[in-house]
């Protein structure tokens, strides 16, 4: 039995989805004949379920921003709602791609406190970038290796010469409600005009689409199909739509097209985005320059992510004796 604090559960944001997928199913792979108990982490427990997530052996936490420079008591002020005392009482967890919430100051008491004590001081932490790890590391945890968010863990030299280096006939994008730049985002929607056929909008998050419409102008009604606000209908459209790039602010919407062999501009808005880049080469252009964008998406470029696959294979090989010794304890019961 396995607790899996699952960052999708509950969320406005889809991008979560797309993590958590990638989180359970890396997660099948290392422990076959284990059985995953998902827990949220956006709301409060009641305590008979804290008390079942905190019986089993191991506990993950799938990747998202949830680390925090500060800590609140009270648990329903946390984005992973657990309260400052839970810390001292439950299984201590293990991170997965977990990164931290913007560029923020030093760790106050309260989360220094409350994360060495959540999280396990024997088991290696694996972490989304090199930010990350230098906050825990000033939390005083340093068993931590960065190996970037699991969706990007199949992300491979082989997987990549499979996208398209030439601009695409058309074109799915994104934009996000919470960091809106309405000039600067209008200006993308122009240059994506210029440059695509058909126009696809995907709303990753739940106030997207109310975003979009304020933005888009009376003749651009007829260029632009909005896409359902569900993952399955962005994955068809990934994959049915011949010669389509991505180009948008929602990191993990890009991530998927990247997933998908689709030719990929991600533009930064924040520390996620931007650390990716700087750690792994995830393709990123910045939102302030539209000049650079333009001449991105014209130009050919290879798709070339840099996987630290040495830290994805140290964090996953610490598992195998587990692993062996679960199968040993349980081999009568197997059907082979």
């Amino acid at each position: 039995m396995i607790t899996v604090y699952d960052t999708a559960c509950g969320s406005k944001n889809l991008g979560d989805q797309i993590i958590m997928e990638s989180v359970m199913r890396e997660l099948a792979e290392i422990f076959p004949y284990s059985h995953m108990i998902n827990y949220p982490t956006h709301y409060p427990l009641s305590r008979y379920a804290l008390k079942k997530s905190w019986s089993n052996e191991l506990a993950f936490v799938g990747g998202t921003n949830i680390l925090r420079s500060k800590r609140r008591f009270r648990a329903h002020r946390n984005p992973w709602a657990l309260a400052f005392f839970d810390a001292r009482r439950m299984t201590p967890a293990i991170l997965m791609g977990v990164g931290s919430f913007k560029y923020s100051g030093k760790p106050d008491w309260k989360a220094k406190w409350f994360y060495r004590r959540a999280l396990s001081p024997v088991w290696i932490h694996s972490v989304r970038d090199n930010y990350t790890m230098n906050k825990l590391a000033q939390m005083g945890i340093t068993n931590v290796v960065n190996t970037g968010c699991p969706t990007m863990w199949r992300l491979t030299e082989e997987h990549c010469k499979q996208i398209p280096y030439t601009r695409a006939k058309n074109v799915v994008f994104t934009l996000t409600d919470y960091n809106r730049d309405p000039d600067r985002d209008a200006i993308l929607m122009e240059i994506l005009m210029k440059n695509y056929e058909k126009i696809f909008f995907w709303p990753q998050g739940s106030g997207d689409f109310e975003y979009v419409k304020l933005l888009m102008k009376f003749d651009w009604n007829n260029r632009i199909k909005i896409i359902p606000s569900h993952l399955r209908a962005f994955d068809k459209t990934l994959e049915q739509v011949q010669r389509l790039d991505y180009v948008g602010t929602r990191l993990h919407a890009g991530i998927r097209a990247l997933q998908k062999a689709c030719r990929t501009i991600i533009i930064g808005i924040d520390n996620r985005a931007i650390e990716k880049h700087r750690d792994f080469n995830i393709p990123v252009c910045s939102r302030n320059d539209a000049d650079v964008l333009s001449k991105t998406i014209e130009e050919s470029f290879e798709t070339q992510i840099h996987l630290p696959e040495e830290n994805i294979k140290k964090w996953k090989l610490q598992f195998e004796n587990h692993h062996e010794g679960v199968l040993k304890n349980n081999e009568k019961n197997i059907v082979r």
